[in-house]
């Protein structure tokens, strides 16, 4: 689909006035990615509190009416939720919306009570109603918070955000952390949400792809850097369903992380890094370009419909004076547990349907299935689960898939680790939650079953999970 709002971004890049001071120097003749605002560990708040309710937003600028859209404390993205490896957390949610919803803290492995699965592990928040979320995260890393309830409507609506667990000890080697929270919007010609949500011939495809592209709540801008900065950059894909495969024009990006776990560093292979929903890449980016130069951001998943972005607008200070930065290390490790692959289970988990795909569907919104089984929606109650795991037991999920579309499988719960695609071993020890399976692919991961209880597996194009592409393991 066509990007509706590009003028607008050209205009805020060209027309704003305003500097913005980094390390002391202006830098004018554009505007920059916003700041996100924080909750929790050194923001001062001690409550954590997250407030859904309808708000208004400035998503593609001042020439535009802004947009009516659903948030967490009245921000798109919601607040950055910042909290420390191995200390408890406390996060109130209020719910002001007319209809149930739940968070669910994507990547985070907690308790089954915690997951925020409507009717598997919790009740929903009524309107009205309210609900604490208490854990301890046991991983650092890059995860983010989003309903679990209605998840077509209210993802759409713009209830996502990012949450950062820190590493008990700071990380050295980087100048600046930033996060990039990206979301895509179906908006009208007047910048509203397009409200046609749950068209059966988008699930049974590739879902609702936006026509406008955010970067922190606000059309793709400017991201001042200065020459001779190393920075850690969290990229965190919040789409129902668009996959972005990024390219930095001039720049070589190192992978430090997939889905919040450290990996052994390594060049973005061919130069890209591909986010599906739900996916999460850490980056060690090392600004080696000329002072005052630009460099673009294209996304390019589909060639022909690449597009810009962003820009790396670097400002015009002399480089920073520093020895050389050397090889990116690796982040400290976390504590998963290590499957044992030599007395691991197989489990076959087959995705199958969508168009043309031949599956015979057991209601008219079930387009997908999981070895044959078709559940829709968002959990609920009784839900008979597609296999029971042994508590403290290896698997291998084999994800085989006999569609023509890509699906980002997530497991709830736990992280695991890739083992192979299509036969071929995935290289540099990557753990994830969310693993693209590409169209007739073939990928096998494996984790422990350390954490009972009914954990969802679902694919994270939205469309695709309320219409079919949702199962349940249980853990007992």
């Amino acid at each position: 689909m066509r990007t509706l709002y590009p003028a607008a971004a050209r205009r805020a890049f060209l027309q704003a006035s305003a500097g913005v001071a980094l390390g002391g120097t202006a830098l004018t003749g554009c505007t920059f990615a916003s700041k996100l605002p924080v909750v929790g560990a050194r923001s001062g708040d001690p409550t954590h509190r997250l407030v859904l309710a309808p708000t208004m937003a400035s998503l593609v600028g001042a020439d535009h009416p802004s947009t009516r859209v659903w948030a967490y404390n009245g921000t798109i993205p919601g607040p950055m939720v910042r909290a420390r490896q191995g200390e408890p957390v406390r996060i109130l949610v209020e719910n002001r919306l007319e209809e149930d919803t739940t968070v669910h803290w994507h990547g985070i492995r907690l308790p089954l009570a915690m997951d925020g699965v409507p009717g598997l592990s919790q009740p929903p928040i009524p309107p009205g109603g309210r609900f604490v979320y208490a854990f301890t995260p046991p991983d650092a890393g890059t995860f983010w918070y989003h309903p679990h309830a209605n998840s077509l409507r209210q993802l759409g609506m713009g209830l996502a955000g990012a949450m950062i667990v820190e590493e008990r000890s700071p990380v050295i080697g980087y100048d600046r952390d930033l996060t990039w929270v990206l979301g895509d919007w179906r908006l009208t010609p007047d910048a509203q949400v397009d409200d046609r949500f749950g068209s059966p011939r988008e699930a049974a495809m590739v879902g609702r792809i936006g026509n406008t592209v955010t970067l922190n709540g606000r059309v793709p801008q400017a991201e001042a850097v200065r020459a001779g900065e190393r920075i850690r950059l969290r990229l965190v894909n919040v789409s129902l369903a668009r996959i972005m495969a990024l390219r930095f024009e001039g720049h070589a990006p190192v992978v430090i992380a997939v889905d919040g776990q450290p990996c052994v560093p390594h060049p973005a292979p061919e130069g890209r890094v591909v986010l599906g929903p739900a996916m999460r890449v850490d980056l060690a980016l090392d600004l080696v370009a000329e002072p005052g130069t630009r460099h673009r951001v294209i996304d390019a998943f589909i060639e022909r419909r690449a597009y810009r972005l962003v820009e790396l607008a670097y400002l015009p200070d002399a480089p920073i004076q520093r020895p050389p930065l050397g090889p990116v290390a690796a982040l400290p490790p976390n504590p998963l547990p290590e499957p044992d692959l030599a007395r691991a289970e197989r489990i076959l988990v087959s995705i199958q349907g969508g168009m043309h795909g031949g599956l015979r569907m057991a209601a008219p919104d079930r387009i997908w299935a999981l070895n044959g089984h078709s559940m829709g929606g968002d959990g609920h109650a009784g839900m008979a689960p597609m296999r029971t795991l042994r508590l403290g037991g290896s698997y291998v999920l084999r994800f085989l898939n006999e569609t023509a579309f890509h699906h980002p499988m997530h497991v709830h719960g736990f992280s695991f680790l890739q083992l192979a695609r299509d036969g071929e071993p995935v290289p540099h020890r990557q753990w994830a939650d969310t693993v693209m399976v590409g169209p007739r692919e073939t990928v096998d991961v494996a984790f422990v079953a350390d954490t009972p209880g009914d954990w969802m597996l679902h694919c994270h194009v939205t469309d695709h999970q309320v219409s079919g592409l949702m199962a349940v393991l249980r853990v007992a």
